[in-house]
């Protein structure tokens, strides 16, 4: 049953997830789907081209983008970026919730004013810190959420069944979110984990695209020691690794400083992956960045009356069931 759009404040923007008709053939991976090999290094990325009518070969796939439309993707070729772990003492820690909320460089002063009224609907994000909830008395307040399921190539949430299943039970739209920590391992061996361990996306109605936590290292330098064109090249590993195993390009979550900061504000990414931007004092989710028009989801708070930090889908509910049935 559908909730009731939340009212926020802010300049309304277009969603990002338009219904799609069918175009090609659509082959989704399932929940927990084990993510094939990571790749050897090359130089060269891949090519996605617009879907035609000539039928894919063996190793190519479709992919749903940001809009719905599908694209034929190939086997990918990743582009090697640099590996050179720091140690590791809070993965549970880490979360949307924690990280943004120490590191975002909000206005502390700004309020949210009514330039005009624009109807969402609300949803969450939580992980390890929130632990297991009673989703019976959550769920008629939302009609979606997120849940981190991995971290790097070395942690996985030890409630994700309780924050995954458990929105699916209650009749919520749910999806999984992994964090990153670049300079760790490889974009493509970080997707393939998170795939793995239950950031897989199934055409379901129900399961949102996996989403790519992207944001301030909690462990060391805010770039995790990247130039801008070696974290395009590590984000553009992920989302592409990502795409062709589970056929839809997955959501980037990030900040407008990070992205700014962090990869030269890229904008290769906006006309693939549906965007999630953290904005805590800004009103209709401030600036974008990376030339995105739109956002999809907006983290607009990490605190409120329900667990976790607070978001809204920019659409109506057909809008965010098109994202779960066609990516």
């Amino acid at each position: 049953m559908p909730r009731h759009p939340v009212t926020r404040f802010g300049p309304p923007r277009f969603a990002a997830v338009a219904t799609v008709f069918a175009v090609g053939i659509v082959l989704p991976s399932m929940i927990n789907t084990a993510g094939n090999s990571a790749g050897s290094a090359a130089t060269t990325r891949p090519s996605a081209s617009s879907a035609s009518h000539q039928a894919p070969s063996a190793n190519t796939v479709w992919a749903a983008t940001a809009s719905g439309r599908k694209v034929r993707l190939s086997a990918p070729k990743f582009i090697p970026t640099p590996v050179h772990p720091e140690k590791l003492t809070h993965p549970g820690a880490d979360s949307m919730q924690t990280v943004t909320a120490a590191h975002g460089n909000w206005p502390h002063s700004a309020q949210i004013r009514a330039a005009a009224l624009s109807l969402q609907l609300p949803g969450i994000d939580i992980s390890a810190y929130q632990g297991n909830l009673n989703w019976g008395s959550i769920a008629p307040s939302l009609d979606f959420s997120y849940a981190k399921a991995t971290e790097g190539t070395y942690y996985t949430n030890p409630d994700f069944y309780n924050q995954y299943v458990g929105p699916y039970n209650a009749g919520l739209i749910r999806g999984a979110y992994h964090f990153a920590i670049p300079n760790n391992s490889s974009g493509q061996s970080q997707a393939a984990y998170f795939i793995k361990h239950g950031g897989g996306w199934s055409a379901d109605g129900k399961t949102l695209p996996g989403a790519l936590d992207i944001e301030y290292n909690p462990y060391g330098s805010e770039c995790y020691g990247f130039t801008s064109s070696q974290m395009k090249a590590w984000i553009q590993n992920f989302v592409t690794e990502y795409a062709f195993l589970e056929h839809a390009y997955p959501v980037i979550y990030s900040t407008t400083d990070w992205w700014s900061t962090c990869t030269g504000n890229a904008t290769r990414f906006h006309n693939l992956d549906p965007l999630w931007i953290a904005n805590y004092g800004a009103s209709g989710g401030g600036p974008l960045p990376g030339s995105w028009g739109f956002y999809t989801f907006w983290q607009y708070s990490s605190s409120g009356r329900l667990p976790g930090d607070q978001d809204v889908f920019n659409g109506d509910r057909n809008r965010l069931q098109a994202l779960a049935t066609s990516g």
